[in-house]
């Protein structure tokens, strides 16, 4: 990962990737883990599948024409609805839990479904992880929301024996939105 967030792109030379069924199903049944904990508001825990160099990045996405497509997203370093490094992530962690902040007080109900997986095994293990979501939000009595998009994770193989099989060093969520409608990005992704 660089300075800026940003890993090399990935070259895949097919749409059809060869990954072994035994990573594919590792790596899937992590990514379920993962969103379970975030829907069990389980977020010491969560947090503790981040590396503490990662960066967490949610960039904004504008309309673009088919020949200008390639510059839908803001580039690191410019408008995003979050660019957290852990620290920051661990900071909005202790935000929610506190009880203060406003927008998660009290907490939303959320289900994450994760589809899609596509896995990119490099050399040394680590892993780039393309997966689609569907995140369904509902706070206080009357208010939902729902995310689609896809998210763009490198995942590392965990060596401290912790309980997962990997840690997550970098996450981009791309929103199929352009506009959000919803009133915040108070939940993860």
């Amino acid at each position: 990962m660089t300075t800026t967030g940003q890993r090399p792109e990935t070259v895949t030379t097919s749409a059809l990737r060869t990954t072994s069924p035994e990573l594919q199903h590792r790596v899937e049944q992590f990514l379920f883990a993962e969103a379970e904990l975030l829907d069990d508001h389980r977020y010491q825990e969560w947090l503790s599948l981040w590396t503490e160099d990662s960066h967490y990045w949610i960039p904004t996405r504008m309309t673009r024409t088919i020949r200008e497509r390639h510059q839908e997203l803001s580039p690191p370093g410019a408008g995003a609805h979050v660019s957290d490094d852990y620290d920051q992530l661990r900071g909005r962690i202790r935000a929610l839990l506190s009880g203060i902040h406003w927008s998660e007080e009290p907490p939303s109900r959320t289900r994450r479904l994760l589809t899609n997986v596509r896995v990119d095994e490099h050399t040394d293990g680590t892993l780039d992880v393309r997966t689609n979501f569907w995140v369904y939000r509902s706070r206080l009595e009357r208010h939902q929301d729902w995310f689609a998009g896809e998210r763009f994770d490198v995942l590392r193989p965990a060596e401290d024996g912790f309980g997962y099989p990997y840690r997550i060093a970098d996450r981009k969520i791309v929103f199929e939105q352009t506009t959000l409608l919803a009133p915040s990005v108070s939940i993860f992704f």
